[in-house]
């Protein structure tokens, strides 16, 4: 939620710049002015009324302990009580306004982001190059499929389209991936959590998700109410409102975690014949990486959890890059996002991987989420940021298409060697060896 102060103060400039993220909020901001100015108007009215009405009801008693008719004075506290109810239930009315339209704006991109949408993201910096193959390579489904780290048709099958399953070796290389990221932040000092899959409404106001984008979620409960639980789109939205309604120390922050979670989300559309297998998919799994700051803190925290998300990239040696997203494609909630891409040969493009934004006190004012200095005692609201390190569906692709060999199978990247029980590459044995007749097994 946006400052109502910026907007009494700078509302041309709020136009503008929401502007410059594809929001034309212009009438939404002239709306909030006036039903501001008439909310401080009411306020002021009832605050009056219900001073006037504390007055009267002192003098009551001393009326009628004089034995002077109060016959006037009982009127004009009837008259008194009906004039607060009124006022009450307008300023009830205002206020329902007021907080739906201020709820339904999205936040002030930072003043240095480009206008416009994805066609103005500027890639910062690349990583790493290409693999030179003196054979024909293959794309990441057949490698998937043929090496049976993946099960597309059955996962269709059981869930349909956007779905698949994990088995054998793939399953153990996604879970090793898994165990790097998050051993990964935890040595860097970020509590690791396991949180609820579902959520309530509540965390999605706070993120800012809701309630302009709450059909883009899947819901467990069929109700309207406010209620009804829905299936996290991502860690981010549970760990946003970790500290709702909290006032924290200042000594406390940062507060920095990181979270594994299953991911589920609303494709719109149809799929498109480049986004076949696991580049765009109605669940996958990601770790997530969340803050919440100082204000003064943001800017450096925003700069560690790229620097973070770059360097698991890195560590697995494969080729990806930097981009500043423009205004328009940063979400919502975010004053500013940078996302890192993965290379996808087969492809011949970048992939995301990882979205890092700071959402400035955005989500803090819609969740109240504050602290108090410790040298003057004054309430102020946290920032928060958040970063993927990393989403899972994309980086696998990209490490049996970077890492494959002419025979077919597929080098393990030095960093997850260890997750794997030292193994140096997967190969097409593995699926003999997954479907003997364990030794061990007691049938």
């Amino acid at each position: 939620m946006l400052d109502i102060k910026i907007i009494r103060e700078n509302p041309e400039e709020v136009k503008a710049r929401l502007k410059a993220k594809l929001a034309d909020c212009d009438s939404a901001i002239d709306r909030i002015l006036v039903l501001d100015s008439k909310r401080r108007e009411l306020i002021f009215a009832a605050e009056n009324a219900k001073s006037a009405q504390n007055k009267v009801s002192k003098d009551i008693p001393r009326l009628k302990k004089a034995g002077q008719d109060t016959t006037e004075i009982l009127a004009r506290m009837n008259a008194l009580k009906e004039t607060i109810k009124n006022l009450d239930a307008e300023l009830k009315t205002v206020e329902d306004a007021y907080e739906e339209l201020m709820l339904s704006l999205p936040n002030l991109p930072d003043p240095d982001l480009v206008p416009g949408g994805k066609e103005n993201n500027a890639p910062l910096r690349f990583f790493g190059s290409a693999r030179i193959h003196d054979f024909e390579p293959k794309n990441h489904i057949d490698l998937c499929t043929e090496l049976g780290l993946i099960d597309y048709p059955r996962g269709a099958k059981l869930a349909g389209n956007g779905y698949w399953i994990y088995r054998g070796m793939g399953a153990r290389l996604e879970w090793a991936l898994l165990n790097y990221f998050i051993e990964t932040h935890e040595l860097e000092g970020y509590e690791f959590m396991l949180l609820p899959h579902m959520l309530g409404y509540e965390c999605g106001l706070t993120a800012g998700q809701f309630p302009k984008f709450k059909e883009d979620v899947y819901w467990v409960e069929a109700s309207e109410d406010q209620q009804r639980r829905f299936m996290l789109p991502t860690a981010e939205t549970a760990l946003a409102s970790i500290h709702r309604a909290e006032l924290l120390a200042e000594a406390e922050l940062p507060k920095k975690y990181v979270s594994y979670t299953p991911c589920f989300r609303r494709e719109g559309g149809s799929y498109r014949s480049e986004e076949r297998g696991m580049i765009r998919g109605h669940q996958f799994n990601k770790v997530e990486m969340f803050q919440v700051t100082r204000p003064e803190d943001s800017a450096a925290a925003f700069e560690e959890l790229v620097t973070k998300a770059e360097f698991l990239v890195k560590n697995l040696g494969l080729k990806f890059r930097t981009v500043k997203l423009a205004a328009g494609d940063c979400s919502a909630a975010m004053a500013r996002t940078y996302d890192i891409e993965v290379y996808i040969p087969s492809m011949g493009a970048y992939k995301e991987v990882s979205s890092v934004s700071n959402a400035r006190d955005y989500q803090a004012r819609r969740g109240q989420i504050r602290f108090r200095r410790e040298e003057t005692g004054k309430i102020e609201f946290c920032h928060t940021l958040n970063g993927s390190g990393l989403a899972t569906s994309r980086i696998l692709p990209a490490i049996v298409e970077q890492y494959q060999n002419a025979d077919g199978s597929v080098e393990v990247p030095k960093v997850l060697k260890r997750y794997l029980r030292g193994r140096e590459q997967i190969t097409k044995d593995d699926i003999k060896r997954a479907q003997m007749k364990n030794p061990l097994s007691c049938g």
